[in-house]
């Protein structure tokens, strides 16, 4: 290792960060850590249940529920990654969290990847539900296992990668402040504690890059595919295109929740700057509640036949 590696290596190690969001929370402490304990039961138990469903019945071993269970088991990796530490925060911590910029780069790896590859995951289903309404007769080579796992791997992959660079490139500034308004470490946080401005704008510039090939590129594209599906669908009878727009209803459901709590934290962000503390708390609560929470209750719900085998495993539970 050169020199100059192991400098950034110990810097990164050595320092440490505040969270403050946590003192906004301080007056209704109990009610939140209740709220989040609750929320991330739900998570576990509705994620962990629909997955067991679609691993365990050979009938759901197709891509559309192959892509649902990839966004799940997204969400809840998400969802660990915040949630126990912010439990235990608001369990025994008071006022604000001391917390080391390693550890505060790894969740912001972890949270960006997830977020990234939620939308990239989201593109794929889109892909899937456009050759299959708009393509069948190439459905099976366009959409084939092969085809499926290398979508997989590249929208886990690439998000992965790029937000790496993105995250090293935060913590690798040199800071002058080290208090973050937020329940969680978060890129513009942190470039906005850095002293230099040429490596913010820097940074900013990767973020906005890999923004535009992670989110902006993959909305157009589920824009396109469902506005194709919908123009296919009104020529058709209306038998068959009720049935087509009832299976792509959950994946839409879901990239709208995306959408929206992607735009409200991109919005806060940069309109408000961070110098409204309640506010980003607040954000940072729905950003996290919102997603996970919902994911769960729209493909357990909307989709017929996850809820049909969720129903037999439970009735099957019971009258043993």
């Amino acid at each position: 290792m050169s020199l100059a590696a192991l400098n950034v290596s110990l810097f990164v190690a050595q320092t440490s960060l505040t969270l403050d969001g946590l003192q906004q929370l301080s007056d209704h402490r109990l009610l939140f850590f209740f709220l989040f304990l609750s929320a991330y039961l739900f998570v576990l138990c509705s994620d962990g249940l629909v997955l067991v469903v679609i691993c365990t019945r050979h009938s759901l071993h197709k891509p559309m529920y192959v892509f649902v269970a990839a966004l799940l088991l997204n969400s809840l990796l998400g969802g660990s990654a915040v949630y126990p530490r912010l439990l235990w925060e608001l369990l025994w911590e008071s006022g604000s969290v001391l917390v080391t910029l390693s550890a505060c780069a790894c969740q912001m790896w972890v949270l960006y990847t997830v977020g990234g590859s939620a939308f990239m995951l989201l593109t794929a289903m889109a892909f899937d539900r456009y050759v299959a309404i708009c393509r069948p007769m190439r459905y099976a080579t366009l959409v084939s296992p092969r085809a499926v796992a290398a979508l997989l791997l590249f929208c886990w992959l690439l998000p992965a990668t790029m937000v790496l660079i993105i995250v090293l490139l935060a913590v690798c500034q040199p800071l002058c402040h080290s208090n973050i308004s937020r329940l969680y470490c978060d890129v513009y946080s942190l470039n906005r504690l850095s002293c230099s401005r040429n490596a913010t704008q820097v940074s900013e510039v990767f973020a906005l890059f890999i923004s535009v090939a992670t989110i902006i590129l993959p909305v157009a594209f589920v824009l396109f595919s469902y506005s194709s599906i919908l123009y296919v669908c009104l020529c058709r009878t209306r038998g068959s295109s009720s049935k087509a727009l009832r299976t792509c209803l959950p994946h839409l459901l879901v990239f709208l929740n995306y959408s929206a709590c992607t735009a409200v934290e991109l919005l806060q962000r940069r309109l408000q700057a961070g110098d409204q503390p309640a506010s980003s708390v607040l954000t940072s609560v729905l950003v996290v509640l919102v997603p996970t929470v919902l994911n769960p209750v729209v493909y357990g719900l909307n989709m017929s036949v996850i809820t049909g085998y969720i129903r037999r495993l439970l009735s099957s539970r019971k009258t043993e």
